[in-house]
């Protein structure tokens, strides 16, 4: 997910690419926290955002500032959490990678000749993970508590990056998000969907550049 920005970031920072270990996200962050340095800037993409908000309900004085990706503050609808269960039905039943395309639809990312390339990454990652990866993560995804608190509470700058063309976490409660924060700022890339670390590695590079040079400034 990160490999571009980690390539350009660690030219002149330590990066630390964290795995996601356990099988809730509340389990995740705990496994993490003890591995990280006292202080740190945080990045987290869609399940990875929501651990990174569980990291910062635990220890907010620990994080120096935040930066969520094509990530949801609010908890799954039964009807949404409902309709992720026929998936992992036809992930068991030998139907793994047709279980994965269903889980990020051609139309929930940008639309051009890239849009390919990345539905092909996403599903090497996926089957790099493959069936019990594919259970932990929907399971935690179901289980994720309500964080609108947590960002409400912050106190750490908090950078928002959004996909126009997210249909799995719209631009639009993404936005929100950033309105519960107190020192939020939100962005919006008319060149990528839900996920714009994969379709515009170079923006959210940018993006992440400014955002540290900007912790440095306020330091």
């Amino acid at each position: 997910m990160f490999l571009a920005q980690a390539f350009d970031l660690s030219q002149s920072r330590i990066v630390i690419q964290a795995p996601l270990i356990g099988e809730r996200c509340e389990e995740m962050a705990s496994t993490l926290l003890p591995n990280l340095p006292p202080r740190f800037a945080l990045v987290g993409a869609s399940l990875g955002g929501t651990v990174a908000l569980e990291i910062l309900r635990k220890a907010p004085e620990r994080v120096k500032r935040l930066c969520l990706i094509a990530t949801d503050v609010f908890p799954d609808a039964p009807e949404v959490s409902a309709d992720r269960e026929p998936l992992l039905v036809q992930a068991r039943a030998g139907r793994f990678a047709e279980a994965v395309r269903a889980t990020l639809p051609p139309e929930a990312l940008a639309p051009g000749v890239g849009r390919a390339h990345v539905l092909e990454t996403f599903a090497e990652m996926a089957e790099f993970h493959g069936l019990t990866g594919l259970q932990i993560q929907t399971r935690a995804i179901q289980r994720r508590r309500d964080h609108q608190s947590t960002l409400y509470r912050a106190q750490c700058p908090v950078q928002i990056i959004a996909g126009q063309h997210d249909t799995i976490v719209t631009p639009k409660r993404q936005a929100f998000m950033a309105e519960l924060a107190p020192r939020a700022e939100f962005t919006c890339l008319e060149t990528a969907g839900h996920l714009p670390t994969l379709e515009d590695p170079g923006a959210v590079a940018h993006i992440l550049r400014d955002w540290l040079e900007a912790k440095q400034k306020a330091a």
